[in-house]
C-alpha cells in the first residue's frame, strides 16, 4: 500500500472532535475505548505527515499502559513504549514496556524515525531537556510528534479542572471534597503550569528541528490558526500539537 506525505496533518473535523469528546467524557469508567480511540486518532496524525509507519521504528515515550504502542503495532511499525512510572503500565499493559526516564532514555542517537509523546509535557518538570532528549534518540529527517495540555487549558488542572483558574490549592480541596479521595495531581511535583507562547518560543529558537506543524490537537476548526493568536491561544486550543521534524547534522 502507498501512502502519501503531508507537510502537516489535515484539519480535524467536527464530526471526529465530538468522537474524541464523548470518549473522554467515558474515560474513568472505559478507558479501554478512549484511549484505543486516541490512539487511531494519533496514529492517522502520524501517518499524514511520515506517509505509514509500517516497517519504521516509533518509540513512545511516557505512553502509560501502552495503547498507542498498541496501535502502531498493529500499523506494522517497530514501537517501543518507555514509560517512567511501573503503576501507569499497570498489571497487563497492552504493548511491551521499558521502565525508562524521558531525560535519560536507554537509546543510541537517532534510533527513532518517529518519536512520540502525547500528554506528557505537562507533567516534565523541565520541558526542555525532555525536548532535547527526544530529539536526540529520533533520526534526521524523522519526526518528533509531541502534544500537551498547557495549563491555561480548560482541562489544564486535569481532574480538577475547571477550578484550577481559581488557585491549585483551592482546585484540589475542592476535588477532595467532592470525590473523598486525593487528587492524582499535585502543581509542582507531578503537573507543570507550562504555557503556548514560551514553549513555541523556545521550539522555534532550536536549530536541531524545524516546526512542521504547531496547531490545536482537538479543536474542529481552524486548528492552526487558535495557536497563532497570542492570548487568545493560552485558552482556545485546549491541548496543543507540535510536529517537528529533525534537522540534518
Amino acid at each position: 500500500m502507498t501512502h502519501s506525505t503531508r507537510t502537516s496533518p489535515p484539519d480535524p473535523s467536527l464530526r471526529r472532535s465530538l468522537a474524541l469528546f464523548r470518549a473522554f467524557l467515558r474515560e474513568q469508567r472505559d478507558p479501554e475505548t478512549c484511549y484505543s480511540l486516541l490512539a487511531r486518532d494519533a496514529a492517522d496524525q502520524v501517518e499524514a505527515v511520515c506517509g505509514g509507519v509500517a516497517g519504521k521504528i516509533v518509540v513512545d515515550v511516557g505512553g502509560g499502559s501502552g495503547y498507542f504502542t498498541r496501535e502502531f503495532r498493529r500499523r506494522g511499525a517497530h514501537g517501543f513504549l518507555f514509560e517512567p512510572d511501573a503503576r501507569e503500565l499497570g498489571a497487563r499493559p497492552a504493548a511491551p514496556a521499558v521502565v525508562a526516564d524521558g531525560y535519560l532514555l536507554p537509546l543510541a542517537e537517532g534510533a527513532a524515525d518517529v518519536t512520540f509523546s502525547s500528554n506528557v509535557l505537562e507533567h516534565v518538570d523541565d520541558p526542555q531537556t525532555f525536548l532535547s532528549e527526544l530529539v536526540r534518540v529520533t533520526r534526521p529527517g524523522g519526526i518528533v510528534y509531541l502534544s500537551f495540555t498547557n495549563w491555561l487549558s480548560p482541562w489544564g488542572g486535569h481532574e480538577w479542572a475547571p477550578w484550577h483558574y481559581l488557585g491549585a490549592d483551592r482546585a484540589r480541596a475542592r476535588y477532595q471534597r467532592r470525590t473523598g479521595r486525593p487528587p492524582k495531581h499535585t502543581l509542582g511535583e507531578n503537573l507543570f503550569a507550562h504555557h503556548i507562547g514560551p514553549t513555541l518560543r523556545q521550539v522555534r529558537a532550536r536549530d536541531d528541528i524545524t516546526v512542521v506543524s504547531a496547531r490545536s490537537r482537538y479543536w474542529p476548526f481552524l486548528a492552526a490558526t487558535v495557536a497563532k493568536v497570542p492570548g487568545v491561544r493560552e485558552f482556545a486550543t485546549w491541548n496543543l500539537l507540535l510536529i517537528l521534524r529533525r534537522c540534518s547534522p
